[in-house]
C-alpha cells in the first residue's frame, strides 16, 4: 500500500489533521504520543520555527503508527529537506508549480493550499486530485467549498484556518471534504505548561465529531 492510500484509509477512520509547532523535540513528540491516544494518527508539523525540523524528524524517528508530516513548506529546498528527513507528506500554504512538481515526481503526497477557482483548477492540471483549502474561514468556509465541488467534481478538500470543533462538523459534512486540520489540538499554554491530557482529550472530542458527521453504514 502506498502513503497516498495509507493517508486515505486512515483519514477515512479520523479525518482530523492536528498541526504540532514548537522548537522542542521532545515536547513535539510527547504532543504527538497524546494526540495519537485521543485517535488522531496523521500529524502535520508546521514549520514557523527553526527547530521544526528536527520536532518532526523526532516523531518520525520516536513514534509509532504515526503518520508524520510537513506543513508550512514553501520552497522546493524545504520539500526537499523534510522529505529527507521523514515527511510522509508535504503541505503547502499555497500553490506552487515547483512544489508541486518536486512532490509528483516522488509520489509524496502533497496538500497544495487554494482558496480561487484558479488555483484549483491549475492544481487540478498539475495532477493533483486532493488539495487544502486555506485559510478555510476567510476563503468562505463551508459555502464556498460546496461551490468549488459543484464544479471540481474529481476534487477533494482539507480545509484549515479558522477549523475549530465547533464548526468541524460542518465542514465534515461536505462531501468533498477529506479531513479537516487545525491547531486548536495544540494549544499552546497546555503544551508549554506539560499538560498532555487536554491534548489527548481534545483530540478524543475531535474523533467523536467527525464519527458524528460521518456516520459509518
Amino acid at each position: 500500500m502506498d502513503m497516498e492510500q495509507q493517508l486515505e484509509e486512515r483519514l477515512a477512520k479520523a479525518p482530523v489533521v492536528p498541526l504540532v509547532g514548537g522548537s522542542d523535540p521532545a515536547i513535539a513528540v510527547e504532543t504527538a504520543i497524546a494526540l495519537h491516544a485521543g485517535g488522531l494518527g496523521i500529524i502535520e508539523v508546521v514549520l514557523r520555527t527553526d527547530e521544526a525540523v528536527d520536532c518532526m524528524e523526532a516523531i518520525a524517528k520516536q513514534t509509532s503508527g504515526l503518520i508524520v508530516g510537513a506543513g508550512t513548506v514553501l520552497t522546493v529546498g524545504q520539500a526537499e529537506e523534510v522529505i529527507a528527513r521523514g515527511a510522509q507528506f508535504v503541505v503547502s500554504p499555497g500553490l506552487v508549480d515547483e512544489v508541486a512538481e518536486y512532490c509528483l515526481e516522488r509520489s509524496v503526497p502533497l496538500f497544495a493550499g487554494t482558496m480561487t477557482a484558479g488555483e484549483v483548477q491549475r492544481a487540478y492540471a498539475l495532477g493533483l486530485r486532493t488539495v487544502k483549502f486555506f485559510p478555510a474561514s476567510l476563503a468562505g468556509g463551508v459555502p464556498m467549498l460546496k461551490a468549488l465541488s459543484s464544479v471540481f467534481r474529481h476534487m477533494k478538500f482539507m480545509p484549515t484556518g479558522g477549523v475549530t470543533a465547533s464548526n468541524l462538523g460542518d465542514f465534515l459534512a461536505v462531501p468533498s471534504v477529506v479531513a479537516c486540520g487545525g491547531s486548536w489540538l495544540t494549544p499552546a499554554a497546555e503544551i508549554d505548561a506539560g499538560n498532555f491530557e487536554p491534548i489527548t482529550n481534545l483530540a478524543r472530542e475531535a474523533v467523536n465529531i467527525a464519527s458524528a458527521a460521518r456516520p459509518k453504514g
